[in-house]
This record gives C-alpha cells, structure tokens and sequence, in this order.
C-alpha cells in the first residue's frame, strides 16, 4: 500500500470515529436525562459553593426523578475539579458547579493554569451571586474594621489573614490596597477549613462567603466586623457593609454557575440550562438565598459566555489594583 493509501485510509478511519462519536452524542441528547449526573465542585463539603450545589441536586433529583451526585474535588484553587470536568464526556452527565475562582479569577492569579476557562469548557447557566463577611475570632481584641486598621497599621506585615477562595483572598487583599495596610495572606483549599482555623485563632481575619460565615455569627462563635457588599445582610443586620464602617467604594462580591466539558451538544445543554434555572427559582431556592443575602442572576447559555468574559475583565482589573502578583 502506497503512502498516500496509507494516510487516505487512516483518514476515513478518524472520519468514521467522529461520525459515530456525533452519532451517539446525538442518541444520548435524545433520552437525556436517562442516568446519575453528578456536579462536580471546586470546594470543600460545607463550603457556600458546596451547599447551594445539594439544595440544586435534591430540587432536581426530586422534579426529574433522577439521582443528582455532588462530586467535591477541593484543592490547587479549583484546579483539580477543572481539569477533572474538562477532560469528561461532554455527554450532560458530568457538569462543573463552580464560581469566579476558576472561570474569572484564576488567569489573572496565576502565571499558567492547566485548564483553558473558555476553550475547555460549554457554558450553561449563570445562576446566583452572593457576598462575604470580614469575621475574627470572637476573643480577640478587634471590634470593628478601624480597630483591625489601626492595629495592622501598627504592625506592618505581621496581621495575617486566610482564603479558601480567590474572592476571600482578593477581598481581603483590595481592602488593604484601598487602606494602604501591609498583611501577610495564608492560603487554604476552602474556606470551611479556615473557619475551622480562625475558631481556633490560628490566624487574624478572614473573608469567608455568606453561607459558611453566618451560622458562626448566629451562634457567637465568630465575630463579624463587615459584609463585603454595598446592602446589609438581613439574616444579621446589624453587621455593616464595608463601606458603612469607613472604606468608600469597596464592593466585592462572588457568582455561581454551571458548565460542560467543550463539546457537549446544543440540546442537552439547553435542557440543563432550563434545569438548573427552574430549580433556581423555586421556593426552596429562594428561601436558602434569602438567609445568606443572596441573588438569584440567572442567564442562558450565551449569557453566561459573555457574562463570564466580562468578568474576566473586571477580576484582572480588580486583581492588578490589589497588586495580587501572579504566582
């Protein structure tokens, strides 16, 4: 056989592979959803991300009457759930459940990331946007955000803080950008862990997301000194936001959504895309939203692909401001 038969043949064969692959991609999308889909999250049991992602598969498991796994793969900044959820069948069982952090975030953070947030992966839904409290533990000597500038002001570099997310770590790093203050950041795989930390004192403050921060409010174990948004939280109203307690202009807040590997057919992806929007819009929803200060922004698919793109924008702004340097 000739080379050039040689190459013709091993062509038909890679043309007949993806005719197939296509084939059964579209039979699928056709009885979809007939089988378990798990979400895939970036971030510890316990964490917000966590949380809302069991409320969304117990409102889907139960309408659909199908069985919906929520995955946690924490660790590397969202890395591991990333890289796991882009090299998936991109077949609508395997879905990433995941925030800022890995899709606006992380390119900006890091000098190289092992996953592409655009090219690797289908958007399906933006669903909901949600705020942090700046808490310390209730046995130290800080009451209020003054009281936690004065004293890093008096000791530059020596206040240190945690992060379980790039939101936590960028919040707490443009606070001391627009206070002029020198702190010194310790990281951790989720903010869970470090709320675990910080009740032991392990370290001075930190900015943890909405729905790990209030039960420790509520229950007097932790102190909270802001809420990271420009309203109060209703659950603990008598928190102020961080401008209120003296630093003009300071907003920060995170979102959640929902991608597919790349690949992943037209019409499973609208169908999640109606999925995972009517469950966030139930009353189950809105009630566990309405605790923790949260919005529902839901978006189609296109949506999300230029929300995500904006975003992008606006962390690498925010980032650079903060003089976050890319690790």
């Amino acid at each position: 056989m000739s080379m050039c038969s040689f190459k013709t043949v091993q062509n038909l064969k890679i043309v007949f592979l993806f005719a197939l692959l296509c084939g059964q991609l579209v039979a699928q999308a056709q009885n979809f959803p007939s089988k378990a889909i798990t979400l895939v999250t970036p971030f510890t049991v316990g964490s917000g991300t966590d949380q809302k992602a069991r409320a969304l598969a117990q409102i889907i498991s139960a309408e659909y009457k199908i069985p919906v796994i929520v995955d946690p793969k924490p660790g590397a900044s969202g890395f591991i759930a990333s890289q796991y959820v882009a090299k998936a069948a991109p077949d609508g069982y395997t879905l990433l459940y995941t925030t800022n952090t890995t899709h606006a975030a992380n390119e900006h953070l890091f000098k190289k990331i092992p996953y592409d947030p655009v090219k690797d992966f289908t958007p399906v839904a933006l669903l909901f946007k949600g705020y942090m409290f700046l808490l310390v533990n209730p046995k130290s000597k800080i009451y209020s955000l003054n009281d936690l500038l004065d004293v890093a002001r008096k000791n530059p570099g020596k206040v240190n803080f945690a992060s379980g997310s790039s939101s936590s770590r960028v919040a707490s790093e443009l606070l001391a950008q627009m206070t002029n203050i020198d702190i010194m950041h310790i990281p951790y795989k989720s903010n869970p862990p470090a709320v675990t930390d910080l009740l032991g004192a392990q370290f001075d403050f930190m900015f943890a997301d909405a729905s790990t921060a209030v039960p420790q409010i509520q229950s007097g174990k932790l102190r909270a000194l802001a809420v990271s948004g420009t309203s109060r939280i209703a659950s603990v109203p008598n928190v102020p936001t961080v401008e209120e307690a003296g630093v003009k202009g300071y907003d920060m807040s995170f979102w959640n959504a929902i991608y597919l590997p790349a690949g992943a057919p037209e019409k499973i992806t609208k169908q999640l895309n109606e999925m995972f929007v009517k469950a966030a819009e139930t009353n189950e929803m809105k009630n566990h939203l309405m605790k923790n200060g949260e919005e529902r922004v839901v978006s189609t698919p296109e949506g999300l692909a230029k929300f995500q793109a904006a975003e992008s924008l606006k962390w690498g702004k925010v980032i650079r401001a903060a003089h976050i340097e890319p690790e």
